[in-house]
């Protein structure tokens, strides 16, 4: 029974992509592109909430403090592949994601991601996603976009949380942006690594407040990065003992 549920979701979720296409064109062609922002907040939130609540999954989003009213660097951890959902499900305004190139090996999410104009790149070769990633600045700026990174940069890791890659934090300092960290929980337990098999259950992503970068330099960003890990190594070890 597990078998067929999992593959269920997996066409439902493709089947949801597949409407979108045409639905976001649409609205972008109709709009010159304003609507652009919308379809990734609403249309995109909708699906990643619908695709969770089909396999069973209650998605929750707690936000400790106020939530922050100017763009930034979103960080997330990643371990799960429903983890995909849940970014989406998030519903950010004015967001952009940094998702790996292979993704556009799949159709449909190569044609959302060209019309959304989401950020893709190579995280193997470190070089060429610098480079991709610094071209984007100036689209960035210009639209007040915010861009959300998975700073683990797979779900492939050891432990808990794996070890944080420089790209996000870089980026926060170039664009003079604070650092917003999203702690997602219970996504590890339901579904675990390459599985397209999950449990029912609940996942929180719990939204904490901004983290000031306007004194962070280049030269003590191993430093940052590390404080930044030690605050997500902290929340996971309260939910293990909770």
């Amino acid at each position: 029974m597990k078998y067929l549920r999992a593959v269920f979701n997996v066409l439902f979720a493709f089947l949801l992509f597949a409407i979108a296409v045409p639905l976001v064109l649409l609205m972008i062609i109709l709009s010159f592109g304003t609507l652009r922002n919308y379809a990734i907040q609403h249309i995109g939130g909708f699906i990643g909430r619908t695709v969770l609540r089909a396999a069973g999954i209650r998605f929750e989003i707690e936000q400790v403090g106020a939530p922050i009213n100017q763009p930034a660097v979103y960080l997330i951890n990643h371990s799960s592949t429903i983890d995909l959902f849940v970014m989406i499900g998030l519903g950010l305004p004015r967001i952009r994601f940094i998702a790996k190139y292979e993704l556009q090996y799949n159709p449909l999410f190569f044609m959302l991601g060209r019309l959304t104009d989401q950020i893709f790149i190579k995280r193997q070769d470190t070089e060429k996603a610098v480079d991709i990633l610094q071209r984007a600045y100036k689209k960035i700026l210009d639209n007040e976009l915010s861009v959300l990174f998975a700073p683990e940069g797979s779900r492939k890791h050891e432990g808990v949380i794996g070890p944080f890659k420089k790209g996000a934090f870089r980026m926060a300092i170039d664009l003079n942006y604070p650092i917003v960290p999203i702690y997602l929980s219970g996504a590890q337990r339901l579904n675990a690594e390459k599985s397209l098999i999950s449990k029912s259950g609940k996942v929180v992503a719990t939204i904490h407040p901004p983290i000031d970068t306007r004194f962070w330099k280049p030269d003590t960003l191993d430093d940052h990065i590390a404080e930044v890990r030690k605050m997500y190594l902290r929340w996971a070890g309260i939910e293990m003992q909770g």
